[in-house]
């Protein structure tokens, strides 16, 4: 390399790196955002399952994963296996970033991993409060190490559905519907939580233990969302890609802010009251919205689109309600349905992209997802069952599961 090829080499391989670590802060988003939105008695638990699925992921990504979705053939359905990412890179491999500027396979594999992670953590908040640990640790495996990376493969690692013009830029569709999709699938076995639903179609609010830390949860994955989808562009290292990566934050932001401007003011006009949990969830609705295409809108069109996402997701999580499937931190909604939307209103403002070519990707991500996620959740619930007992459930997963409580000062000495 001349000395200029290295200096680009050595910005972008930087780049991706420190926009990897931001999308490793949103796990830390995640725990924070699930355990405010879960009862008190449930937080223990809950903040373990978002600490252990973001190691298994990333082991299993690094086993087998990674290899599926990036060491396949072009334009393919089905997707080689193999094992662990120094099978094919040595330590200082680069891959192509485009023309002939490179950056680090290492840093590629680091940004990847992290996607992973965050994929699965969508599933965690909408099974909470009455799943077993184990239960769910085991399907992490299953779903980070081979259900998110063969879809991955489709289209980031160059498969059919990137063959035939799916649009998705940071993953609308690979991460938030995929992840959405295996926790509908989980959830629908799983059933309610006690005391959620009641006779002749009664739906009764079960609230979260601390606002605080569901706020401080949303804003942290709005930081870390910049990375989400700054990192994506791939590169920083010339005018016209540091222009773009500025365009990005800026989309991305802008959608946040139309997202939760839209479904507070619904929220008032639909339940008279200024809700907060529907102000956070159009926070993050509209970051879910805009990640398949955060480029190529103007920072309006890209706030409008967090828009239709943030009245997306009033009313799908009232609507989800009402059909009794139990999510309580609304990440279906959010993820899933929104998803969806993000995907459709990628040829809003891309001329590459086809509605066609869109559905093709939205079909194809939640039929994947959900039959192969109900086969592994539907095999467990066989052999080691996926539900705690009702006992165990009324006085908390974090004692069943983890023999610790969360905010123990609040109970009372036993005598």
């Amino acid at each position: 390399m001349n000395e200029l090829i290295e200096v680009k080499y050595a910005l972008d391989t930087f780049y991706f790196l420190v926009t990897g670590a931001l999308v490793l802060w949103m796990a830390a988003g995640f725990a924070m955002l699930e355990s405010g939105l879960v009862r008190a008695k449930n937080t223990t638990e809950i903040l373990t399952k978002n600490v252990v699925l973001f190691a298994i992921a990333c082991t299993m990504y690094l086993l087998v994963g990674y290899h599926i979705m990036y060491s396949s053939d072009a334009g393919g359905f089905l997707p080689s296996l193999g094992f662990l990412i120094g099978a094919e890179h040595s330590v200082d491999d680069v891959v192509a970033s485009g023309g002939d500027v490179y950056y680090s396979a290492r840093s590629d594999f680091f940004f990847q991993v992290v996607f992973v992670a965050t994929a699965m953590s969508i599933v965690s908040g909408a099974v909470a409060e009455r799943m077993k640990l184990w239960a769910f640790l085991l399907f992490a495996v299953v779903m980070t190490g081979f259900i998110y990376p063969i879809q991955g493969y489709w289209k980031w690692g160059g498969g059919f559905l990137d063959a035939a013009g799916f649009q998705d830029f940071a993953g609308s569709g690979v991460v938030h519907l995929c992840g959405a999709t295996a926790a509908l699938a989980g959830v629908l076995l799983l059933g309610a939580r006690k005391g959620k639903y009641g006779k002749n179609g009664a739906i009764y609010a079960i609230p979260g233990s601390n606002l605080p830390l569901a706020t401080l949860g949303t804003f942290i994955l709005w930081l870390g969302w910049l990375g989400f989808n700054g990192g994506s562009e791939l590169k920083l290292s010339d005018i016209g890609e540091a222009n773009a990566v500025a365009q990005v934050f800026v989309n991305t932001n802008a959608a946040a802010c139309g997202g939760v401007i839209a479904a507070l003011v619904l929220a008032k006009l639909w339940f008279r009251k200024a809700d907060l949990t529907m102000a956070l969830n159009g926070a993050l609705a509209g970051l879910v919205a805009i990640t398949a295409e955060p480029l190529a809108p103007s920072a309006l069109g890209a706030t409008l689109i967090g828009a239709v996402g943030g009245l997306l997701v009033v009313c799908a999580i009232v609507t989800i309600d009402k059909l009794r499937v139990d999510d309580p931190v609304g990440a279906i909604s959010v993820h899933g349905v929104v998803g969806i939307w993000g995907l459709l209103a990628v040829p809003l403002s891309n001329s590459d992209a086809s509605f066609g070519a869109q559905l093709l990707g939205i079909v194809t991500i939640f039929a994947w997802t959900f039959i192969a996620s109900l086969i592994v959740w539907a095999i467990i619930k066989a052999v080691m069952g996926l539900r705690v007992t009702e006992e165990e459930e009324y006085e908390g997963v974090d004692l069943a599961e983890c023999g610790m409580e969360a905010y123990p000062e609040f109970i009372g000495s036993k005598k």
